[in-house]
């Protein structure tokens, strides 16, 4: 898979943690480059007017519409607001882990995960990583880098033993989520309550679900029949590689009643213009800022 700058991402594992964070860093600079600002502030910071540029002023809050029309430059100015906090839940189980193309699911969940993270608290949305596997990885909110790397860190190995938490984490998040918040989800949604406990979610907070799926889920691989075990409960069976075994359009329109967000999100699509769609179709990190 690459972003969009070309760059060919590697499993996160494979690299050291200083190479991790560069990695991350760059997705977020690539995620952000070419949007309007004030898309990606999410709750915290709310666009109120521009007026005439002056020296020092940063050339990311140049309004270049108004600029280009006028002939002269503006640099927008924002009204600080109650922050909004983000809550990021990565599904690591098993499923998330098998796969047939380069990055699993579990990839580039951390790698959208680190992205959308780092973008949110350079907006000054504080950020919480929340592991949705059988590791324990939960923090508060908060707009400190080092929390996010630290969350981010023991999630980064896959287990190839591990079962799926997501609807149980997101029954514990909207217990002690003390008021509205941002909740995006990093799943291939193989927990079988996690739909019915997001429609819970999106009756009480902006709710985004990125839907990952692998090829091989889809019946694209056309490589007859097989022995199969399926990966979190260990039940053998026997598949035939054409069969579709998720039915994607069923649990978009589930999400869409509830008002949530979905994206679909293959393991061969491109991640970084993908995500930056999406983004931009809800109105930026939290619905409904620009």
């Amino acid at each position: 898979m690459n972003t969009a700058t070309g760059t060919r991402l590697r499993s996160p594992e494979e690299l050291a943690r200083i190479d991790f964070e560069m990695v991350v860093r760059r997705l977020a600079d690539d995620l952000a480059f070419g949007s309007d600002n004030s898309l990606f502030m999410g709750g915290g910071l709310e666009y109120a007017s521009s007026r005439p540029y002056q020296p020092g002023d940063s050339v990311r809050l140049l309004n270049w519409r108004l600029s280009a029309r006028t002939g002269q430059a503006f640099t927008k100015e924002y009204e600080a607001l109650k922050r909004t906090n983000v809550h990021i839940l990565v599904d690591t189980s098993a499923s998330m882990v098998v796969g047939s193309t380069a990055l699993t699911k579990h990839d580039i969940a951390v790698w959208a995960a680190g992205a959308i993270g780092l973008v949110a608290q350079r907006r000054l949305s504080p950020v919480a990583i929340i592991g949705a596997g059988d590791r324990e990885v939960r923090a508060a909110p908060s707009l400190a880098r080092n929390d996010l790397w630290r969350a981010l860190e023991p999630l980064r190995l896959p287990d190839r033993a591990e079962g799926t938490r997501l609807s149980e984490r997101l029954g514990v998040l909207l217990a002690h989520a003390s008021r509205q918040s941002v909740i995006i989800v990093l799943s291939d949604l193989h927990d079988p309550d996690a739909v019915s406990m997001l429609r819970k979610a999106g009756h009480l907070h902006d709710c985004a679900v990125i839907h990952l799926q692998d090829p091989s889920e889809t019946g694209a691989l056309r490589a007859g029949f097989f022995h199969g075990r399926e990966s979190e409960t260990a039940t053998s069976f026997l598949g035939w590689s054409g069969r579709r075994w998720a039915s994607t359009d069923e649990v978009r329109r589930d999400l869409v009643r509830a008002g949530i967000d979905h994206l679909h999100l293959g393991t061969e699509d491109p991640l970084v213009p993908r995500l930056r769609h999406f983004l931009e179709s809800r109105g930026g990190l939290a619905r409904g800022t620009r």
